[in-house]
């Protein structure tokens, strides 16, 4: 790689993460499918400058991470609003920007949400591994080395391109509110009727908090309890989004790096659409659970897809 065509690290912060669209077709082999926990985020990111749905972007979670441009590129960031700044300069979230040699792209504290995705145009060149490039450390599988998060010193290779000066911006009407009350519409699964009916109405109606407790592969809940069955489970497949309840009661919703299959009991899943927003959950925040409507949230996920073309 001609090092002249990259961007360098030079503080990767407190968890940077090569990402593309993640791997999928290989949870039988025990293989997580990585990718962004707010594939929406990402999905912006790449789309505002043209790319595929599976250009390979950076994950940066709590921010505190700095680059340096080393050849002239289109970039773009969506997600939290990570205090993002070209040569000190404040950039503006949600858009794309132009970067040129020698300059510095820092991102600062979470001033809302925890994770902001940084892309270029026609994506970061990564070689992939069973068909993707996403970073799962646990597998050590992706990035630029097993699964592991970028260090001081890594340098991503560029493709380069022509680089237009006028940036592209998303739309207000689109742009999610990280600090409201988290409202996560759940699918209730077959094994809700393991649980009595008092639990499962108590499940809806309390008022959890985001714990201390989550990384990319749960969400641990807490402030809230419901009282599993008292009886053991053979370990199954876990989907996307599953919200395990555990013996002390406090729910796990389990994400893009969960373990391939569990025996805790389920109550349901989070609805596909509605995991991005908690992704960009911290701790202390409030969550809500209310039922969700199948068939209309297929439709609306696959409204989604089509726009982006997944």
């Amino acid at each position: 790689m001609n090092v002249q065509e990259s961007i360098t690290v030079i503080k990767p912060g407190q968890q940077t993460l090569i990402q593309d669209f993640g791997r999928f077709g290989l949870a039988h082999f025990g293989i997580a499918q990585g990718g962004p926990l707010d594939d929406y985020a990402y999905s912006w990111a790449n789309h505002l400058l043209g790319n595929t749905v599976n250009a390979a972007t950076l994950e940066i979670t709590l921010g505190q991470a700095e680059f340096e441009i080393n050849h002239r590129c289109e970039m773009a960031i969506a997600g939290g609003d990570l205090n993002a700044q070209l040569d000190g300069i404040p950039l503006t979230n949600w858009s794309t920007f132009d970067a040129k040699p020698g300059q510095r792209l820092t991102f600062g504290l979470p001033k809302n949400g925890l994770r902001s995705y940084l892309a270029v145009k026609n994506g970061f060149v990564v070689d992939t591994q069973l068909g993707s490039c996403a970073s799962v450390h646990r597998d050590k599988l992706g990035g630029l080395m097993n699964g592991a998060p970028l260090k001081a010193g890594d340098v991503l290779g560029i493709v380069p391109h022509l680089v237009s000066t006028k940036p592209i911006q998303m739309t207000f009407r689109y742009k999610p509110d990280y600090d409201r009350t988290l409202e996560l519409r759940v699918i209730e699964g077959y094994q809700v009727n393991e649980f009595s009916s008092e639990q499962v109405e108590l499940f809806f109606q309390q008022e959890f908090e985001v714990s201390q407790l989550i990384d990319r592969m749960g969400y641990r809940l807490t402030s809230g309890r419901i009282q599993p069955p008292n009886k053991e489970y053979l370990s199954e497949g876990i989907a996307l989004g599953a919200i395990q309840v555990p013996p002390n009661g406090e729910p796990i919703i389990l994400m893009n790096d969960r373990q391939t299959i569990g025996g805790y009991p389920k109550i349901g899943c989070v609805a596909r659409i509605d995991l991005p927003r908690l992704a960009q959950a911290k701790p202390g925040q409030k969550v809500r659970f209310v039922r969700g409507d199948l068939l209309g949230l297929q439709d609306v996920w696959s409204q989604w897809a089509r726009y982006f073309g997944y």
